[in-house]
């Protein structure tokens, strides 16, 4: 069947089974038509968009300059869609139930590419103690999803070397275990073998990352040295970009949802699909 072919059927059972109006019709097919397009153009079959796919295409939607309205009635046009693919029997469920409209006042969060966060990390001075630091936190913050919080309180006995692993200490007191790769793993130890001690200075701390003072390094420590990064390279973000490029990056190669809401840490899928 071709894409004219099922959403003609598409806007006819809008109209005849639905008994939608006219103008609400016309209007999911429009939605419908946009996102067989972006399926045919990614070579994606129907039967095989999933939850994932569908948050992939509303952020290239994003990425187009989309608002939140327009991707608000994307969203309503590709639920009617999944209803008329469930009951055509196309699809097993109607994965378009898990997508949660934006409110018009509340923006979708940024998102920034994975060149955009290579060019972040390499602007910053690695010549320097500082610089060794700030490589490794803000690694280990992309690597590994964290809020700014996270990163800030992470403690020296949490993180686990031969296991690539974290003990992360959420919002609510939650606990969660989190993998880095190797290229954090790199990093950090650079910053334990060369920086640590000698900002410490013996003293007996704590948390992971501290200044040069060798106390627990802040949360304006690090809003700070993320701004500068901000004006080295003219892309502007926030700390907590990295986190939702972390997530967002992960869904693109593959993960399953409901496995980057146990690595964010979230309590509802939602706040996860958001």
């Amino acid at each position: 069947m071709t894409i004219a072919e099922l959403l003609n059927q598409f806007y006819s059972d809008l109209i005849l089974v639905k008994r939608d109006s006219e103008q609400t019709a016309l209007t999911y097919k429009i939605s419908a038509e946009e996102f067989l397009k972006w399926l045919a153009q990614e070579h994606t079959k129907l039967r095989d968009v999933s939850v994932q796919t569908l948050i992939i295409y509303l952020i290239k939607r994003q990425e187009l300059g989309c608002s939140e309205l327009t991707i608000a009635k994307d969203i309503s046009g590709i639920r009617a869609l999944g209803d008329y693919l469930v009951r055509k029997q196309y699809w097993d469920e109607n994965h378009a139930l898990l997508l949660e409209k934006p409110k018009a006042a509340k923006k979708l969060p940024k998102v920034l590419s994975i060149e955009q966060i290579d060019a972040l990390l390499d602007s910053i001075d690695k010549s320097t103690p500082s610089g060794v630091r700030d490589d490794a936190l803000f690694e280990l913050i992309y690597s590994c999803g964290l809020r700014i919080s996270e990163a800030c309180t992470l403690k020296l006995a949490n993180y686990h070397a031969d296991e690539r692993l974290i003990l992360v200490h959420g919002k609510g007191d939650k606990e969660r275990i989190v993998p880095f790769g190797n290229r954090a793993f790199e990093k950090i130890e650079k910053y334990l073998k060369d920086v640590r001690p000698v900002f410490t200075r013996g003293k007996n701390v704590p948390e992971m990352f501290v200044n040069y003072k060798g106390q627990p390094i802040s949360r304006k420590g690090v809003w700070k040295r993320f701004q500068t990064m901000e004006q080295m390279t003219g892309i502007s973000a926030k700390v907590h970009t990295l986190r939702h490029s972390f997530a967002t990056h992960l869904l693109a190669g593959g993960a399953d949802l409901r496995s980057v809401q146990e690595l964010l840490g979230h309590s509802d899928l939602s706040t996860t699909t958001i």
